[in-house]
Parts: C-alpha cells; sequence; structure tokens
C-alpha cells in the first residue's frame, strides 16, 4: 500500500448512499457492459480500489479469488483501477494488467480518479462493501481482510435475505480471449550454459525454455494451472513466477511469486521441489529468520546468486532476504518493511518493492519500482540511492542521477563495463546507469514494459513482457569498451539553427511497422545541457531543427534514432519484426561558418567507424 498504514475495518451507523460508478477509461471484463451499482441493487457489492503497480494490491485480487468462489451468487466484485502512475492511466496498460494478473471480475478504468474520489480513498488497496440497498457499510484499507468481510457478507446474506431485498446470480464475466502467443506476460530471462534461455511464462504458470533464437519453445515446466505442487514438469504447478537464478550446481531457482515460495528445477530432468516458503503470505508478527520450511515468504520477485546464498527481492514487504541452501535458512538482510526510500545500514533502510537484482563488484544493485529507484546494498552492508529520489518523484529525464527519472523499474542487469541496464518498465525504455559518471542515458525506446534482460556476448536480450517476446539488442561500442567521445573526431557545427537528419530506408523485404503507433522515434541531448538552446528531447520524426549555443564551446551532441519494421510478405500471417537503432555521441563545436545539416544514416553503412557504430538489433519473429 503506498500512502496509509493499514486501517480497521469502519462499520457505518449512519446511512450514507454509495456513490455511483464512473470512469472515463470503461468497462473491462464485461463484454461491453456498463455497469451501475442502481443496476446490482439486491447483490452485496464489493469496491477494490487498486492499481497494478501496488503489490499490495495484487495481494488483495488473490485474496479476493476464493471469497469471490464461495458467495458468487450474492457477490459482486467489481475493481476500481485507479492509476499512481502515468503508465497505469492508459487503457491498454490496465487491460494488460486485468489479464496478466487474472482478474476475474468486472473491472472499471477510471484513468482521472473520478470514482476514487467519491468515496474519498486515500490509498491503495481500499476495500468498500456496499449492502444490497445501496448503502456504504464498511470501508478497509490495506491487505489481509477477507476473512473479516466475508463475515459481514454472510451477515448481509441473511440480513437481506429475510427483508426480501436480497438477489441472487452472479454477473457473466468476459474476459477477452487472448492472442496465441508462445510467451503470455513473461517476467525474467535466464541464459543457461548450453545457450538457450529459461523465461517465467507468468500468467501461464510456467517456465518455458527457449532455443538460442529466443521465439522456439523447446520445453515448459509446469502444467500451467495454479498450484504448488513438486514433481515433473507436466505435474509441477507454479502461480506467477518471475524471477530466476543459476546455482553453483546447475539447478535454477524460481521465485513463484504467488505461492510465495522458492522452487528449484532441475534443467536436466525437468524436476521441480520446493527450497523455502509454506505456501502462504507473510503476516506482520510472523518470523522473518528461520528454517527454509517454515518461514512464510511474501512474494519474491527476483533471486540472484551473490556471497554462496540466493538473495531474494522480497516485494511483498520491501525486504532483501537470503536463502543458504548448506543451511536451509532464510534471513533478512535488508529493509524494515516500511515502504519508502530511505538509506543507511541495510537493515534499517527502507525499500519500495525491490523486483529487481544485479552483482557487480560494487555489490548487490536494487531496481525498487514504486520510488522509481535503482539502489544498491555495498560490500560494506550500506544501502545507497544511485537513481530515484521518493515513492512520487518519477517521469523520464536522462542526464546526472540526482536529477534523472525513471517511472517503476522492475528489472536491473549488469553490463560488460561496469554499467547497469535498468529496464525502465513504466517508460517502456532500456536506460542505462554508468556509476563512473553518475550520469543516465537511454539505451532503447518503444519497448512495452521491458521487465528483465541478460547479456549475450556483445547483445542484451530484453524481456518485453507486453509484447510478449525476448528482444536482442546491440549493446552501445562505448559498453564493450569501444572508443569514447574524447578519441572521436570533433564536428564544427554552425552557431544557431542546425538540422538534423536521420535517414532511413526500410531493408529490401521490410515495411514500416505502424500497428502501435508511429514507426519512428528520435531522442536528442547534449553535454552540457547549455549546448542545445533548443530541439532537444522525444519526437517520432526523424528530422529535427537544432539550436546551438556558442558560448558553451565544445560538447556532445547524443542522438538515438530507432524505427520499427516488419517482413512486408502479405502472405506471413505473423511476420518477424525488426527494430533498427543506432546511438550517435558526437563531439561537436559551434562555430561561425560551420555545418548548418547533420546527416546520419540508420542503420549505418557497413565499414562506418566506431564514433557512429552504437547499437542494433537481431530481429526475433514476433508472435
Amino acid at each position: 500500500m503506498d500512502d496509509a498504514a493499514p486501517a480497521p475495518p469502519v462499520r457505518r451507523s449512519a446511512r450514507v448512499r454509495a456513490p455511483e460508478l464512473a470512469g472515463k477509461g470503461g468497462w473491462l471484463n464485461t463484454g461491453g457492459a456498463r455497469h451501475t451499482l442502481a443496476g446490482l441493487r439486491g447483490r452485496v457489492v464489493l469496491l477494490d480500489f487498486w492499481t497494478f503497480a501496488c503489490i499490495n494490491c495484487l495481494h488483495v485480487v488473490d485474496e479476493l479469488r476464493e471469497l469471490e468462489e464461495r458467495h458468487r451468487d450474492t457477490l459482486v466484485v467489481i475493481g476500481v483501477h485507479s492509476p499512481k502512475f502515468p503508465h497505469e492511466a492508459e487503457h491498454a496498460a490496465v487491460a494488460d494488467a486485468v489479464e496478466r494478473y487474472a482478474v476475474a471480475h468486472p473491472v472499471l478504468d477510471d484513468p482521472e480518479l473520478t470514482t476514487w474520489n467519491q468515496y474519498a480513498v486515500k490509498a491503495w488497496p481500499t476495500l468498500v462493501v456496499v449492502d444490497p440497498e445501496g448503502y456504504v457499510v464498511a470501508t478497509y484499507s490495506g491487505e489481509g481482510h477477507v476473512p473479516e468481510i466475508e463475515r459481514l457478507v454472510t451477515e448481509l446474506e441473511a440480513e437481506h435475505a429475510a427483508k426480501g431485498t436480497l438477489r441472487r446470480g452472479g454477473l457473466p464475466y468476459a474476459p477477452p480471449e487472448p492472442e496465441p502467443t508462445v510467451l503470455r506476460f513473461p517476467g525474467k530471462v535466464l541464459r543457461l550454459p548450453s545457450g538457450t534461455f529459461l523465461v517465467t511464462d507468468t500468467t501461464r504458470h510456467q517456465v518455458v525454455e527457449l532455443a538460442e533464437d529466443g521465439e522456439t519453445a523447446l520445453r515448459r515446466f509446469g502444467s500451467g494451472e495454479r498450484g504448488l505442487v513438486d514433481g515433473p514438469p507436466g505435474r509441477a504447478r507454479f502461480q506467477e513466477p518471475q524471477g530466476l537464478a543459476l546455482l553453483p550446481d546447475g539447478a535454477v531457482v524460481v521465485a513463484d511469486t504467488v505461492n510465495h515460495a522458492l522452487r528449484r528445477l532441475d534443467p536436466e530432468s525437468g524436476e521441480v521441489t520446493t527450497l523455502a516458503g509454506t505456501g502462504s503470505p507473510w503476516r506482520p508478527g510472523d518470523p522473518t529468520d528461520g528454517p527454509a520450511w517454515d518461514v512464510r515468504l511474501s512474494s519474491p520477485w527476483d533471486v540472484t546468486w551473490w556471497r554462496d546464498r540466493v538473495w531474494i527481492a522480497m516485494a511483498g514487504i520491501h525486504q532483501l532476504w537470503s536463502y543458504d541452501p548448506a543451511a536451509g535458512m532464510v534471513v533478512r538482510e535488508a529493509g524494515t518493511g516500511g515502504e519508502q526510500l530511505v538509506d543507511g545500514p541495510a537493515k534499517e533502510a527502507l525499500f519500495a518493492q525491490p523486483s529487481g537484482l544485479a552483482v557487480t563488484p560494487e555489490g548487490l544493485w536494487v531496481a525498487d519500482p514504486e520510488s522509481s529507484a535503482l539502489r544498491l546494498l555495498d560490500t560494506d552492508g550500506q544501502v545507497r540511492t544511485a537513481v530515484g529520489a521518493g515513492l512520487f518523484a518519477f517521469g523520464y529525464q536522462d542526464g546526472p542521477a540526482a536529477e534523472a527519472l525513471l517511472q517503476h523499474p522492475l528489472g536491473v542487469t549488469a553490463l560488460p563495463d561496469g554499467s547497469l541496464a535498468v529496464c525502465d518498465t513504466y517508460n517502456n525504455a532500456l536506460r542505462r546507469y554508468d556509476p563512473a559518471t553518475g550520469e543516465v542515458t537511454t539505451l532503447a525506446t518503444d519497448l512495452r514494459e521491458p521487465s528483465g534482460a541478460v547479456v549475450v556476448g556483445e547483445d542484451v536480450v530484453v524481456v518485453e513482457s507486453a509484447r510478449h517476446r525476448l528482444t536482442r539488442l546491440r549493446l552501445p561500442q562505448e559498453v564493450l569498451g569501444g572508443p569514447r567521445e574524447a578519441e572521436r573526431p570533433v564536428t564544427e557545427v554552425a552557431v544557431g539553427p542546425l538540422r538534423l537528419d536521420v535517414v532511413f530506408t526500410p531493408p529490401p523485404g521490410q515495411k514500416l511497422d505502424t500497428r502501435d503507433g508511429p514507426a519512428t522515434r528520435l531522442l536528442v541531448s547534449a553535454s552540457p545541457p547549455a549546448l542545445l538552446s533548443s530541439g532537444e528531447g522525444a519526437g517520432s520524426d526523424l528530422s529535427r531543427a537544432l539550436g546551438t549555443d556558442p558560448a558553451v564551446g565544445q560538447g556532445v551532441l547524443r542522438v538515438v534514432a530507432t524505427a520499427a519494421a516488419c517482413d512486408a510478405d502479405p502472405a506471413v500471417l505473423h511476420p518477424a519484426c525488426h527494430v533498427h537503432r543506432r546511438e550517435w555521441r558526437l563531439p561537436v563545436r559551434p562555430v561561425e561558418g560551420g555545418a548548418d545539416r547533420l546527416v546520419l544514416e540508420l542503420p549505418e553503412p557497413s565499414g562506418a567507424d566506431g564514433a557512429g557504430r552504437a547499437s542494433g538489433q537481431t530481429p526475433y519473429p514476433s508472435p
């Protein structure tokens, strides 16, 4: 929950009429129907105010499943999606989340918080019970209230049955038909020593082994049904698994998120066993240290191997834990359990839903999404924030880390030069943080909810969760040890107006892919920023009018161009998708009589030098 402590339910003595439901985003899971409280008279209605980034909200979605089933004839649950982040206000992202988390009741998309404000809601999640006559009878904040809500629902059923005001009959549930894709909302990726990939197929409750092409499914581990069951691949069950880590013995640890457990997967036999967790979520008062099979976990989201232990991003209680396979013990390593961005000694620090882990010689890096931050647990046991300023400091901005902004990053990956690739999930981008310079830059844009990545040679393979696929990007030359800006020739450009043109011609057999909007994107920035008096920022046009300031002297012009293309053969049902991307870091000096036009080619001609060769992409076929 983001901004309030759990509060006890309020059983209202005064009869307060429940405000009607309203939201400009419309309805999901209803087959096009629009529900009103007036039309639901006679049923008990439970309004669940949630947002899909909030781990406590996701806990409540899971808690409600059995309650809905037991009272399906008298209780109507309606999710009221009330966004915190800008990305959560996008209807397509809400629709994805409803499918991703198997929300099995009607959902009102309320991007402007209209219904939230009418009910004076102050925290995520909040649950409101409305009786069969349309009056609010109880409000709950936080998670863990389902037993009390069920007692109240049972009481209301009996009361209104006696009064003759209870109407039976559930609402039709009409989810959209999902696309036939190889993966469905994948979470994290791991490369096996064999060169194949393991991917958590989160919505299908499986772990999938993909061939080296990143597309062909070789094996599936898990039956595809929800549950906590050990055994061979076809019998084992997971629930929305996420993180993966390779153990020294060749086995793989799976963060089985909704089962609140760690599982062991043997890649050779496919056998699945449980390492830690009871299958029930941690609750206040439960121990955080002890035998792995006795201690409850809370939504483990990612795992990694560090210091001879498995480290766990315990998203559900905002902490880092570790699991010692030799001793069979789990231990709280960092975080008090409060949700905030606070640095300091590990066990006094505060995190906000840690969800991604990576190891470098400096320590353990943490993607901390609810604070839109990148954190470090260093080798001295201190937690430091590299990027991020708090729970409500988010956006999209490159530059010095103190000024840079992320939006709900879910993954972090160590790069060959010691910098970090950050899956900036709600900005649909892959960002880079360089500890040596303290700078944040953009590696790739126009991804869809990237959630994890792994380095393979000169490439980084990214999980595009909302595109249900892996995408391979060529890493910039500087990340691979290529020439730095200082080693490149300086281009003298005109003072004042300067025209930038990026020329892109789709390769033979391809055409621009405009299915998801503009097919091209151009991002321009400068170091120092004052080098450009105008023209910085992002846009879809590959031509840009810039303005330069001669008072700055020499600087570096950074240009990132992306163009999406797909195979043009009309006979192919699912054509292969290609993202052509280049990044240029061009040392420039504004002088009188300098060039008034810069022309860059995407993709670059063969034989171009390292000053322009930044990155490209190897296509993986679309689902």
